[in-house]
């Protein structure tokens, strides 16, 4: 297609509570990335970084932040913002620079260090701050939204907390062999519903934690590649969407649905027309896909991302999950990275790191987690404020 661009390098730093910078990180990826490539820093036409809002000033800038550590060279650059989608936000925007004719070769980065425990709004009174909101007015942290949607799940589809743990124990199988994963230990289903209680109904082995790492990628057009490598994987598709009114599901950080009395609901969910979205662009659907990546920010929630993303219907990704369709060797394995189970969630980086992974799969230079004959793998995830991310790429 004549709107596909070529990922010609990808590199990340392993995940983890380094207690460093977060420009550190950002950097040691991008040069695995410049060097996957076999392409110079001085060669590098535009820098497009994923921000992060808590590590002050730089994180602001985070695209020249991270062209000034490497080495000025006079590359134009971009920072994006959509918290956990700003990955990917990063990523069309150095996709649109490319198409547009622009540039010919770009460096995607990013990169967070996170503080120890849960995430917390910027301090301060804002009552004009939604997120800041939930956690005054509720104190409604993110595993108590991943909790009730959980037990949403459990009321409606007849989830059970077995099935939860389930997801960890597969994704800790997958993550294993992962050099770049934080967590590198096999649960035991056991193991996991033993695990403190942290909002019920979900354990503490059954959210993500926060942690710091960072992945870039090097981007080019079609015609820079050729020159390079004999079959890049391609970007097929980069969905960025946004919700459509009315909302009959609550959304964080908006802690209610809107009114639906003049206004029919839509067909599609939010999370649903994400991966719709990049399905139509791609001009591909969910049954071409050999793999996913998708925000396991809790167990529970892998579940509800089977059913967005079309590889199964409404109230059957239990199923599907039983069955061992999700795991490596089944019809669809999802999260062969071993997902935000084995990593913890770097949150500029993540989105990028979904597509590092689907990189390696479909060069077939996954390791032990190779999935067999990948050709055609879909991200999914979502940012807060209604920030849809979706890439599809092909081989």
């Amino acid at each position: 297609m004549a709107d596909e661009v070529a990922i010609l390098g990808v590199g990340m730093h392993p995940w983890g509570k380094w207690g460093r910078k977060f420009v550190e990180y950002g950097v040691k990826a991008c040069r695995d990335a410049l060097e996957d490539a076999g392409v110079e820093w001085k060669e590098i036409q535009f820098v497009s970084g994923a921000d992060t809002m808590r590590c002050g000033y730089p994180g602001y800038v985070a695209g020249a932040t991270f062209a000034q550590a490497l080495g000025w060279n006079g590359a134009r650059v971009a920072s994006s913002y959509s918290a956990c989608a700003s990955g990917a936000t990063a990523l069309n925007t150095a996709r649109m620079q490319i198409l547009a004719g622009f540039c010919d070769v770009a460096l995607v980065v990013g990169g967070d260090t996170t503080p120890k425990g849960f995430l917390a709004p910027q301090s301060g009174d804002r009552p004009d701050d939604p997120d800041w909101l939930r956690f005054r007015l509720m104190g409604a942290t993110n595993p108590t939204y991943f909790a009730l949607y959980a037990r949403r799940r459990m009321e409606i589809y007849g989830a059970t907390e077995s099935d939860f743990a389930k997801v960890k124990v597969k994704n800790s199988r997958h993550g294993l062999s992962n050099p770049n994963a934080r967590y590198r230990k096999e649960f035991t289903e056991e193991e996991v519903l033993g695990s403190p209680m942290v909002a019920d109904p979900l354990r503490l082995f059954e959210i993500c934690a926060t942690s710091d790492g960072a992945a870039a990628l090097v981007l080019s057009s079609m015609e820079y590649a050729r020159k390079r490598a004999t079959a890049p994987v391609r970007v097929a598709a980069i969905s960025t969407v946004t919700p459509q009114f009315p909302s009959s599901i609550v959304e964080l950080p908006d802690i209610a649905t809107d009114s639906a009395y003049s206004v029919p609901v839509p067909d599609n969910t939010f999370r649903g027309s994400v991966a719709t979205a990049a399905y139509t662009e791609a001009g591909i659907g969910a049954e071409d896909l050999d793999l996913a990546e998708v925000y396991d920010l809790s167990s529970a929630m892998e579940l509800d991302w089977y059913e967005d993303i079309g590889i199964c219907k409404r109230g059957e990704a239990e199923k599907l999950l039983n069955d061992g369709d999700t795991t490596i060797g089944g019809r669809i394995p999802v999260n062969p990275s071993g997902g935000l189970a084995c990593f913890g969630e770097a949150v500029p980086a993540q989105a990028i790191a979904q597509v590092c992974e689907l990189t390696w799969q479909l060069r077939g230079k996954a390791g032990e987690r190779q999935v067999e004959g990948a050709k055609a793998g879909l991200t999914a995830n979502q940012g807060l404020f209604g920030h849809g991310s979706s890439v599809i790429l092909k081989k």
